[in-house]
């Protein structure tokens, strides 16, 4: 075997299990449509509205259910049959999304129409996400777990590379009703992957029979672990204040650099272009501690801080690629660390902390990087998520010189010394 072929297969390993590559091919098409909606949703908010604030209120109501609905989500995906749980959300999903499109082929849609679809499709994700993200454990051995966590970050990734290219195709072509329509189509893919699924080719772990207080039982478990709170903890600040892509990005593009809509998808693509070789990168890790989401985390702040200061566009789509790089590397060892480490009854609960400390502070978030926008420019929204990431990585780093937290990432809770950060 060639090094190229070696290098090609421990980065693809987890593709060699048909369950999971049903589920990749199916999530590759839907989630290229689901980038396609949250792309052409904001620059339709936008060109109603022409306000930063509106756009990041979009935000709000996309991810509001997360926040309300987080962690009983989580709770009904460690008691449920995932991939029946996940083949019913993709029919609402997609239902939203047609519904979405109706709305886009009215001369005037109004507004306040957008944004209650929108938080029905944050339902859809509230119990989507936990159910997802736990379910890539299942379908794959211990010794390809973090290759499988890996690739979907990739997939996901991918998507946006091609999703929001193809919003701005359709949106300047045909229109934004037809861009929602292909989203509702995309779902196909996605549901007939799960139904096509070996259920005893499933390595489910324990369900959680019904009782009292397994909400909060979930929440201490998380805090009460290191290596799960730490990444928490730098999500919670992260994703409150810095992935706010969606609002900050059609502000910076469109009005800082003078571009349109198709050259704010170009510039998304860009980024994502580099998100989806950051993931390809990590998948071939066998391991995660906390210190990688610390290195990750600072990476990402300074590559805002530069996005926020770049002079122009061209070197901001150069910017963009190593910003998509970095923002990537951050998610995947975050969630990678809290998918391996989590016991596996506890998986479902403490993925949906994560999603709601990430999805559910957007709607805090949001409005708030969009005021900022509308007050000071877009380049104090980037840069404000920059200083907020790097005050992240600044708390990881204080916790890992002391030990906490560096644990291997191999699904055993067996802690190993810590190793001390170079200065």
């Amino acid at each position: 075997m060639t090094k190229l072929q070696r290098l090609s297969s421990e980065t693809f390993s987890s593709l060699s299990v048909r369950n999971f590559r049903l589920f990749f091919a199916g999530q590759t098409v839907s989630q290229i449509g689901n980038w396609l909606t949250l792309v052409a949703q904001a620059l339709l908010v936008l060109k109603i509205t022409d306000s930063g604030f509106a756009v990041g209120l979009l935000t709000a109501f996309q991810f509001v259910p997360v926040l309300l609905l987080g962690a009983w989500a989580g709770l009904v995906a460690d008691r449920s049959d995932k991939r029946k749980l996940l083949a019913g959300v993709q029919v609402f999903a997609m239902a939203q999304s047609f519904v979405l499109g109706a709305l886009a082929f009215m001369d005037r849609p109004p507004l306040w129409a957008i944004y209650l679809v929108a938080m029905a499709g944050g339902v859809a994700t509230a119990f989507d996400n936990p159910a997802r993200r736990s379910f890539v454990v299942e379908m794959v051995d211990a010794e390809r777990v973090n290759n499988a966590v890996g690739l979907n970050s990739a997939l996901m990734t991918g998507s946006r590379v091609i999703g929001p290219a193809l919003a701005g195709i359709l949106i300047a072509t045909v229109g934004y009703g037809w861009a929602f329509v292909v989203d509702g189509l995309t779902y196909i893919a996605v549901i007939v992957g799960y139904l096509r699924m070996n259920p005893a080719e499933i390595h489910r772990g324990p369900v959680t029979p019904r009782g009292k207080g397994q909400v909060r039982a979930g929440f201490r478990y998380a805090m009460g672990k290191p290596e799960l709170r730490i990444p928490l903890v730098m999500m919670a600040i992260i994703g409150t204040l810095a992935f706010n892509f969606t609002v900050v990005m059609p502000l910076l593009i469109k009005e800082t650099f003078g571009g349109s809509d198709s050259t704010f998808t170009w510039f998304f693509s860009v980024i994502s272009v580099g998100s989806m070789v950051g993931a390809l990168m990590s998948a071939r890790r066998s391991e995660i501690v906390v210190r990688d989401v610390v290195v990750a985390a600072a990476a990402f702040g300074v590559l805002m801080l530069a996005l926020a200061v770049t002079p122009n566009l061209p070197l901001a789509f150069i910017v963009g690629v190593l910003f998509g790089v970095a923002s990537i590397g951050f998610m995947t060892a975050s969630t990678s660390i809290v998918q391996v480490e989590a016991d596996p009854s506890m998986r479902g609960r403490v993925l949906a902390l994560q999603a709601m400390v990430f999805l559910g502070s957007t709607p805090i978030g949001g409005p708030i990087i969009g005021q900022v926008c509308d007050w000071w420019g877009p380049r104090a929204g980037v840069a404000i998520g920059g200083v907020a990431t790097l005050a992240a990585a600044g708390y990881g780093f204080v916790a890992s010189q002391r030990g906490v937290g560096d644990y291997r990432a191999s699904g055993i809770d067996t802690p190993i010394p810590p190793r001390v950060a170079a200065p």
